[in-house]
């Protein structure tokens, strides 16, 4: 016995269902990631987009058929940024709200109360395009991040070559088409959609369970209010690095720098105010060194940087440029940024000691604040100093 679509579209919601309330009561209130809030947004609007469809052939058709459409290319676009997520931040919600108008506008002007493909083409495309781009996220996201997001890739990119397969064809063939008809009508896709789907349950929850793993071991070495690495973490890093320019006999810089008069900052114009100074001067920190070098907040308003294979007269020179960049902004939430004073230690080739190091550099930046602060010292030579 065949079953027609109305009974295959109510078989998919119950799976589709099924799959929210379970990935939703299991894994997103556990979890919280990004990930797995994206793909719980996803399944619902696939809910209503197959159920909207239900109403095909009935008076309801000229506003449900159009809904469906958009519903679903909004969440094929849900997917992506979901997969997105995994890796960086979602797209911007205007990205995303792209396609799902484009094809709202195609939909309502290609008579839906009477055409039941009003939209197809930007439909298929749509959906072809947003979950080959999530399929691109997937693929390209560390090896290492999980067992399972290769299979997801691998679903996901199927997914994607049918619904360009059904583009064309539609096109090509026709909706009325053998062609489209027999491979790729709305009886074949659903059974496939619901294949893909349970199949995709499979790897969402562990992917959404990487990603938290991901936060956790993140939110561990990241200072939250600068984005710098914390002290702990700094300093592991910075002793493994030690530890390798040791080896290729590199010389070494380490610079502490400590912003000046910061408690008067908070006095005057507030915690947020110094919030916003120690944001400054991490983001200037973060524009002026190379993506090799490691910064941390050190402490309260003192900072510390590592520098491979820069020598004290260029250290010098960059923590001038830090200061330069820190004081080309203008907050609005403050009305001046604090001065910087800076002491800076450095190694010869192959003798690194990150204790040494910060010792001497701690030292220097004592004799830059005795020396009235705004400048940068040396640890090589404590009775030089040098304006930053």
């Amino acid at each position: 016995m065949l079953l027609d679509t109305s009974t295959l579209r109510v078989a998919l919601a119950v799976v589709d269902l099924t799959l929210l309330l379970l990935f939703y009561f299991v894994t997103y209130r556990r979890t919280r990631s990004a990930y797995s809030g994206w793909w719980c947004v996803a399944l619902l609007l696939f809910l209503a987009g197959n159920a909207a469809y239900l109403l095909d052939g009935t008076v309801h058709q000229v506003w449900a058929n159009p809904s469906g459409n958009v519903l679903l290319v909004s969440g094929a676009a849900s997917i992506w940024a979901g997969a997105r997520s995994l890796r960086t931040a979602a797209p911007r919600s205007w990205v995303l709200a792209v396609a799902p108008a484009i094809t709202a506008v195609a939909s309502v002007l290609d008579h839906p109360a009477t055409n039941i493909w009003a939209g197809g083409p930007a439909y298929l495309v749509f959906m072809g395009t947003l979950i080959g781009l999530g399929c691109r996220e997937l693929f390209v996201l560390d090896r290492d991040f999980s067992h399972a997001h290769r299979t997801l890739a691998v679903g996901s990119g199927i997914l994607a070559v049918y619904y360009f397969g059904r583009f064309i064809a539609f096109v090509t063939d026709g909706p009325a088409g053998p062609v489209f008809g027999s491979v790729f009508g709305s009886v074949t896709t659903t059974v496939f959609s619901a294949v893909i789907l349970v199949v995709a349950s499979f790897t969402m929850a562990e992917l959404s369970y990487e990603q938290q793993t991901q936060d956790l071991r993140s939110r561990a070495t990241l200072d939250g209010l600068t984005g710098l690495l914390n002290r702990t973490a700094f300093m592991d890093l910075a002793a493994v690095e030690l530890r390798r320019l040791n080896l290729a006999r590199t010389p070494t810089s380490l610079i502490l720098a400590d912003l000046d008069h910061f408690k008067t900052i908070n006095d005057e114009f507030g915690h947020s105010a110094g919030d916003t100074a120690l944001q400054a001067f991490a983001d200037a920190c973060t524009a002026t060194v190379r993506s090799t070098d490691l910064v941390g907040r050190y402490g309260g308003e003192e900072f510390i940087l590592l520098l491979p294979g820069v020598r004290p007269e260029r250290a010098s020179e960059i923590a001038a440029d830090i200061s330069r960049r820190l004081h080309s902004r203008r907050p609005e939430v403050i009305p001046r940024l604090p001065t910087v004073s800076y002491g800076i230690a450095s190694t010869a080739a192959g003798r690194a000691d990150l204790a040494a190091l910060a010792t001497s550099a701690d030292a220097a930046l004592y004799r830059a604040k005795t020396l009235g602060r705004n400048r940068a010292v040396l640890a090589t030579s404590l009775l030089e100093d040098k304006t930053a």
